[in-house]
């Protein structure tokens, strides 16, 4: 599964959920330099799944809700 990443959210509050999944031989993860969600990039850690955004207010939490996402699908 594509995992897409904001680039600027990684630098900002993404990279230590990046660095979790980046093991995961199931997921496969782009940086796009922009995914059209500044507002949410700015407050949260995110990330886009087939067109879905996950969120949280935590890179631990965003790596357990991407990875849930990965075993629901």
């Amino acid at each position: 599964m594509k995992v897409r990443f904001c680039r600027k959210n990684l630098s900002r509050m993404s990279k230590s959920a990046f660095r979790k999944l980046k093991d995961e031989p199931d997921l496969k993860l782009k940086k796009a330099d922009c995914l059209g969600s500044c507002r949410l990039c700015k407050e949260r850690c995110f990330a886009v799944i087939k067109g879905k955004t996950v969120s949280a207010a935590k890179p631990g939490k965003l790596a357990k809700r991407v990875l849930k996402r990965l075993k629901s699908s």
